[in-house]
């Protein structure tokens, strides 16, 4: 996908496909936002480019979902945490492998991780990212 395309989460969700986690840079400010956002957060800017992220964090929070939408229900019960991205931007997402509060701290290193739309689900029809512990 061309580093051209228009920061949306339909975009985002492109290149999430491609095994990029991508966020969107103001030329202004520097401010960086994930998921993209075609102005920016901090100075309204409407001069952004999309930048890829390495995608390594640490938990800043999280909790376990015991009862899940039903897109989600085969996963339960799963972790899902908010990340703070060693380049800024928090993000939430699943931890892969995570089942109980005990296997999460705060401060916990995790990377992000991808994974093909699963066949059978419906709208919308996108690649996912999760997180797993480094």
């Amino acid at each position: 996908m061309s580093e051209q395309a228009p920061p949306t989460i339909e975009s985002f969700y492109k290149f999430v496909a491609e095994g990029k986690l991508m966020g969107v840079k103001c030329k202004r400010c520097g401010h960086l936002t994930v998921p993209p956002r075609p102005m920016c957060d901090k100075c309204m800017s409407k001069e952004v480019e999309w930048v890829q992220l390495k995608g390594e964090g640490e938990i800043v929070s999280f909790t376990v979902i015991s009862v899940p939408p039903a897109q989600f229900a085969s996963l339960a019960p799963y972790a899902v945490a908010v990340v703070k991205l060693d380049e800024g931007p928090k993000i939430p997402g699943i931890v892969k492998g995570a089942t109980q509060p005990s296997q999460l701290k705060i401060g916990m290193r995790v990377r992000v991780v991808f994974e093909k739309a699963p066949s059978q689900q419906t709208w919308p029809q996108w690649s996912r990212y999760y997180f797993e512990p480094l």
